[in-house]
């Protein structure tokens, strides 16, 4: 990947370091698409459906892995293989983008995702017949095929970079992060809607023989429909960016994972950004993948009512990335915004195990309203605030910077390997703090939380 400054259409020339300044010529650009507008709020649409069907699984997976009768190490396990899928995929889904197009990068990897959720949700059939090995064998081969298909979020900020000046790059990309924090909010909603007994029941009598009704099947089955409705959406209504393309073959540097890793890590622009996408990752996957089981252990929850708390730090996200952000990134700037964020998402990851310590030492005491608001929940609620806000901060500020550090043609590359990095985290981080809870309850968080405090130095002097 060539440096920043290589190409006429660079970051800010002056010495602006964070892209919140508009280019030479970018204001006089001819518009990628027709309507900036519509295209922006296309993309956007297709984001959230498709995060929409990713939410619906997740208050189940920890679940359907226990009901398998194995070890909590394997829920790691599991996400890891989607995010090592993913790590593989997301640079050669970004170059791909960059060469072929936007559109069809995005509509290939919905619908093969569609295809990874119908597959995940007979994992149950296949443990029936065949045993656990066969069930779990289900299970991993469809969290690839999702992870690898889930690079395609490069493909959807290279969309929006294209379509946006470089002075609102940071307010769009937050839209795109908002788009997540939403499919949050209706994602786990639906699927604990989903996975409640009534409702597993009623499908039950539908469904034919031949199609599985459980608490885990139907949240696969719906996280399927959503993928195959956004590819329909996107059939209808994405519009192709007009954009530079490189020129020839092989233009524009390494095609491969490990190639363009090496470049980016070679760019003194993008190596640091680079290397806190994979720190961030590990740091934040400890409550990636054993929140549930935490709230399950801790605090006794089930998959609905985990399904609810996540609804509710999706709400949070929402409003965090797509208004707060973006207003934040107008005074301040994105690398003080990564250094902020770093150190509240640390004493959010610090706080949430308190939270397990304090049910214990006070029990259900409630604190007036209903009688479900016990102080417990309330510091779990305050502690998932805080969380919800450093990730915004950290994520959005992280990919305006990768946004200002690559030329117009090149986004898609850009933003694929920093998203590599970020999978290669989730690769590595998930089996790791698995086997520490396993250990110890709170060291997967205390850990991620010790992680990020030199991500929040070094942003925090370079933003000096």
């Amino acid at each position: 990947m060539t440096h920043p400054e290589a190409g006429p259409a660079s970051t800010d020339p002056t010495g602006g370091d964070d892209g919140d300044a508009t280019v030479a010529g970018d204001a006089d650009r001819p518009p990628a698409v027709a309507n900036p507008r519509r295209a922006l709020a296309v993309v956007i649409g297709v984001v959230f459906i498709d995060l929409v069907g990713f939410g619906i699984v997740i208050p189940i997976l920890p679940f359907y892995v226990r009901s398998f009768g194995v070890s909590d190490a394997f829920i790691g396990l599991l996400a890891a293989s989607y995010s090592l899928a993913q790590f593989l995929a997301a640079p050669t889904l970004g170059r791909l983008s960059d060469r072929i197009g936007r559109r069809p990068v995005l509509l290939a990897s919905l619908a093969a995702a569609g295809v990874a959720w119908v597959t995940f949700g007979y994992a149950g059939v296949s443990g029936a017949r065949f045993g656990t090995v066969a069930a779990l064998a289900t299970l991993f081969a469809s969290r690839t095929l999702a992870g690898a298909m889930g690079g395609n979020i490069a493909a959807a900020q290279a969309y929006v970079a294209d379509i946006t000046p470089r002075d609102r790059r940071a307010g769009a990309l937050g839209l795109v992060g908002a788009s997540f924090a939403l499919g949050f909010v209706f994602g786990p909603a639906i699927g604990g809607l989903l996975a409640a007994d009534p409702v597993v029941a009623r499908a039950d009598a539908l469904f034919p023989a031949f199609v599985p009704a459980t608490a885990y099947s139907l949240p696969s089955f719906a996280a399927a429909g959503m993928s195959f409705l956004a590819v329909a959406i996107g059939a209808l209504f994405l519009e192709e960016p007009k954009r530079t393309r490189p020129a020839g073959e092989h233009a524009g540097g390494q095609t491969t994972a490990i190639g363009q890793f090496r470049e980016a890590l070679a760019s003194a622009t993008l190596r640091p950004l680079t290397i806190a996408y994979f720190v961030v990752a590990v740091a934040f996957a400890g409550v990636q993948v054993m929140f549930i089981p935490y709230v399950a252990d801790a605090f006794g929850y089930d998959a609905t009512a985990a399904a609810f708390l996540l609804t509710y730090v999706g709400v949070l996200g929402a409003v965090n990335q797509g208004v707060l952000v973006g207003r934040l990134s107008r005074i301040i700037s994105s690398r003080t915004l990564v250094a902020t964020g770093a150190v509240v998402l640390a004493a959010a990851l610090v706080a949430i195990p308190a939270t397990g310590v304090v049910d214990r030492r006070v029990g259900d005491v409630a604190i007036g309203g209903p009688a479900w608001l016990t102080l417990p929940l309330v510091t779990l609620l305050l502690a998932l605030a805080a969380l919800s806000l450093g990730n915004a901060l950290v994520n959005v500020s992280l990919a305006t910077l990768v946004s200002a550090s690559a030329g117009d043609e090149e986004q898609g590359a850009a933003f694929g390997v920093t998203q590599g990095a970020s999978s290669l985290g989730r690769t590595v981080g998930p089996p790791l703090m698995a086997i520490l809870y396993t250990v110890a309850v709170a060291s997967p968080f205390l850990i991620g939380a010790l992680l990020l405090v030199p991500v929040a130095a070094a942003f925090r002097r370079a933003g000096d």
